[in-house]
């Protein structure tokens, strides 16, 4: 038989394919909520920044994604997650698993929270409102900002039973800053968080070459990005007007106002006054040293958040995941130490604890959710960050989070030290 011959045969027997047999390999679904279905197809917080994008005007966008300067700072936070090698047991019982512990001393059901942002609402309409909700629903933390644009009361009432924290900007006007730290705690907040890397603001360039201002202006720029954003610019017109938690009112730029409000005068003598006046737990955030965490675990602040301000502030200061291990090492035992900058996954999360977080804070993540879908899509950022706390557990053979430790992460050296 020749090669031409074998080339011509076919060796699958045909048929015509049935009615039944057509019906069960088709699956036309009825149309169902378009903005429901497209949250769902979300598989990552990645996905839902990609939403996000397509879905809010460039200013608030960008001032939600970007950061100072180059934005150097950011890219390294991020990519210091990714230079992890993470090492799993086998043959591990996982069937049952723990997410919870201990958070400041109440119960939170993942070492997870919500990360103070400002301009909230400028992102999507409902604002801190839906990040509270959604945070009460997941059972962690909310953190309300000094610049948030919703009332401490009104989030509050959003989350009667929600567990609220606020942070705090030592404003040039002290009286204003106390003033807050008195509202919050009669409002039921349990922790306070002072913010103590923001002398200045930082060279946001994102936002001065898109105008960014406060209120929005519509102007002709923005009318032709707004064209395919109508949704947003409808819940805009159409809601009550942005105000903030701490600000009555401003009419400039982003970095005018935070300039104006920012006091560089700040130093441990204010952080004193402010632990006088606030009787529930106090975090210090922005911390970037070892120094500075052995310097404040000495007087008694209950946690520390290492932070650079989402690469907000000092562009190209220490990565805050990389300075982990060696700040547990050192004051873990006296204080609780929270992460922030550049978490997109709760892979990120367990390599965090694992290193010795007590919980670790997102804001870009659920933002990137409230711009893509209001209240459901910060339930949607939660659901994928939570799923991936849990599967990412269990493939490395740990059933709670108590038994992560640094056996289970390696931090690789894409940026290691000259000597």
């Amino acid at each position: 038989m020749t090669a031409d011959r074998i080339d011509d045969e076919d060796p699958m027997e045909r048929r015509i394919p049935t009615l039944t047999d057509l019906r069960a390999n088709l699956n036309f679904r009825t149309p169902g909520n378009p903005a429901a279905a497209r949250l769902a197809h979300a598989q990552t917080i990645w996905d839902l920044r990609d939403i996000a994008k397509r879905r809010t005007p460039k200013g608030p966008f960008d001032y939600t994604d970007g950061a100072a300067e180059s934005e150097i700072g950011i890219a390294r936070a991020r990519q210091a997650f990714e230079d992890i090698e993470l090492h799993p047991a086998v043959l591990k019982d996982v069937t049952d698993l723990s997410t919870s512990w201990d958070v400041l001393g109440t119960r939170s059901a993942f070492p997870l929270a919500i990360a103070p942002t400002g301009f909230t609402r400028l992102m999507h309409a409902e604002g801190e409102t839906a990040g509270a909700r959604a945070a009460a629903a997941y059972d962690i933390p909310f953190t309300l900002s000094t610049l948030g644009t919703t009332s401490i009361e009104r989030v509050r009432q959003a989350s009667p039973d929600g567990r609220l924290w606020m942070q705090l900007y030592m404003m040039k006007e002290r009286h204003r800053s106390l003033e807050l730290v008195d509202r919050a705690w009669k409002a039921g907040y349990d922790t306070l968080m002072i913010t103590v890397d923001t002398p200045v603001s930082g060279a946001r360039h994102r936002d001065a070459r898109n105008g960014m201002q406060f209120p929005p202006q519509l102007t002709l720029g923005t009318l032709v990005d707004a064209a395919p954003k109508v949704e947003w610019w409808w819940n805009f017109l159409t809601t009550e007007p942005v105000t903030f938690a701490a600000v009555s009112k401003w009419d400039g730029t982003v970095s005018e106002l935070l300039d104006s409000m920012f006091d560089p005068s700040v130093d441990y003598e204010a952080l004193a006054e402010v632990r006088a006046a606030w009787p529930g737990k106090l975090v210090v955030k922005g911390v970037q040293s070892v120094d500075d965490a052995r310097r404040l675990a000495g007087i008694g602040v209950d946690a520390i958040t290492l932070s650079n301000h989402g690469g907000r502030q000092l562009d190209r200061a220490p990565v805050p995941f990389r300075l982990l291990p060696e700040v547990a090492r050192e004051v873990g035992r006296d204080l609780e130490i929270h992460l922030d900058t550049g978490i997109m996954s709760g892979t990120d999360i367990v390599a965090a604890v694992a290193l010795g977080a007590r919980t670790t804070m997102v804001g870009r993540a659920y933002l990137y959710g409230l711009m893509a879908g209001g209240r459901a899509g910060v339930n949607r950022a939660l659901s994928i960050l939570t799923s991936e706390v849990r599967r990412t557990m269990r493939l490395l053979g740990v059933g709670a989070l108590e038994e992560l430790g640094p056996q289970h992460v390696t931090q690789l050296d894409r940026l290691s030290l000259r000597h």
